[in-house]
């Protein structure tokens, strides 16, 4: 592949406008709906740390809060953690953007270490109990 067929970048801003466009105006965390008082970011599902790229496909919207109490840390581990404050993360979501990811990791090539990270997360993410819905009174 050619610098010519390379697919063309966005900023960060864009890429948080398409994040929000494609999975709605809601924290991927906390449920939280944007606006005033609550900022959107750019949450990176595999660190950039961990070898995760700054493309649309390895990103969603996430609160201030919960992006920078995720840190770099496992996805698992921390929608099990939302779960457990009350909160409902959307594994759904989260998952789509981990498929979508690997899709565009098959067709750009690249990313050895993203990889292993996205395929561990992806199982256990699909391990964690379902949620229960909450009942009314």
């Amino acid at each position: 592949m050619g610098m010519a067929d390379e697919p063309v970048q966005l900023g960060r801003a864009a890429r948080l406008r398409q994040a929000l466009d494609r999975d709605g105006a809601t924290c991927v965390w906390c449920g939280r709906a944007f606006g005033a008082l609550v900022r959107p970011t750019t949450e990176h599902l595999v660190p950039r740390v961990k070898g995760g790229p700054s493309w649309a496909e390895n990103e969603v919207a996430a609160c201030r809060r919960c992006n920078a109490e995720r840190g770099h840390g496992s996805l698992a581990a921390f929608a099990d953690e939302c779960r457990r404050r009350g909160w409902h993360p959307d594994v759904d979501r989260i998952v789509a953007s981990l498929d979508r990811l690997d899709a565009a990791i098959d067709r750009r090539g690249g990313q050895r270490r993203a990889r292993p990270y996205l395929h561990r997360e992806r199982r256990r993410l699909e391990r964690l109990p379902a949620e229960r819905p909450s009942r009314s009174a």
